[in-house]
């Protein structure tokens, strides 16, 4: 039997320079649990696997709405894990995430890799608003195939809007069924990691940031907008995650060293 749930939570200043959480709302396999945060400032929440899922059939979503004014990172306790379910024709599955981000509002929405089992086909969606002084730092990394096998069908897709106006529209495919090439030296170069890094700032729009490679399998590349995105791939997660790790400190600090210096 597929499964259907829905995870909800908004985030909210608590009028002593922190963050509540008036509304965290678990579903199903989705169990949003409140953590300790090292951040002041910040409110936490971590997203617990309550089950496995997605299976193939499965739909599954989480809406976050974060307030004017409000700091929240969403994290996760492990990775998700697309499998096939036990039966052939339940169709895919589909997990549909949906951010809204307030003026002077802060999100750092940084979930565990995705990892598409062999014979899973998963469509995700990340879908985000974001006010013109809001911030996000987003990440995303898919895993194609567990050790030792072939990758599931994975479509991905990650859209955000800015003010109303497209920032970021991007889709990606892999697997069966995806476009031809989605495998060859100018997509992935056999390569079975691949992961997006996505910082939305308004600082950028006074200093924006130049193109550039971040070693042989990844790139910087400035935004129509005051936002950059890191795009990687890499042989397996751990180097996929230390690239897009060394990158997320690499701008922060600058953030932070330009916020300092005006």
């Amino acid at each position: 039997m597929s499964v259907r749930a829905m995870a909800r939570l908004r985030a909210e200043p608590d009028g002593r320079d922190g963050t509540a959480l008036p509304l965290l709302v678990s579903d199903g396999p989705l169990a949003l649990r409140r953590t300790r945060s090292p951040q002041a400032a910040y409110a936490r929440v971590t997203v617990v696997g309550a089950m496995s899922a997605p299976l193939n059939g499965d739909r599954l979503a989480i809406e976050a709405d974060i307030a004017d004014g409000a700091h929240l990172t969403v994290d996760a306790a492990a990775a998700t894990v697309a499998l096939p379910g036990p039966r052939p024709d339940t169709g895919p599955s589909t997990y549909g995430v949906d951010l809204t981000v307030g003026e002077g509002a802060v999100l750092h929405w940084l979930p565990e890799q995705l990892v598409s089992a062999h014979g899973s086909d998963l469509h995700q969606t990340t879908r985000v608003r974001l006010a013109p002084t809001g911030r996000l730092l987003l990440r995303e990394e898919q895993i194609l195939g567990r050790h030792g096998e072939p990758t599931g069908a994975l479509t991905t897709r990650l859209t955000v809007h800015r003010a109303g106006r497209p920032l970021l529209d991007q889709q990606l495919a892999y697997g069966p069924g995806a476009p031809g090439g989605w495998d060859g030296p100018a997509v992935l170069g056999g390569h079975r990691a691949v992961g997006q890094l996505l910082l939305a700032d308004p600082a950028f729009e006074d200093a924006p940031l130049p193109a550039r490679l971040l070693g042989p399998t990844a790139a910087l590349t400035p935004l129509a907008g005051p936002a950059v995105l890191v795009t990687a791939v890499a042989a397996d997660a751990r180097l996929l995650r230390g690239v897009l790790d060394g990158a997320m400190r690499e701008l922060l600090e600058g953030l932070k060293a330009d916020h300092d210096a005006g």
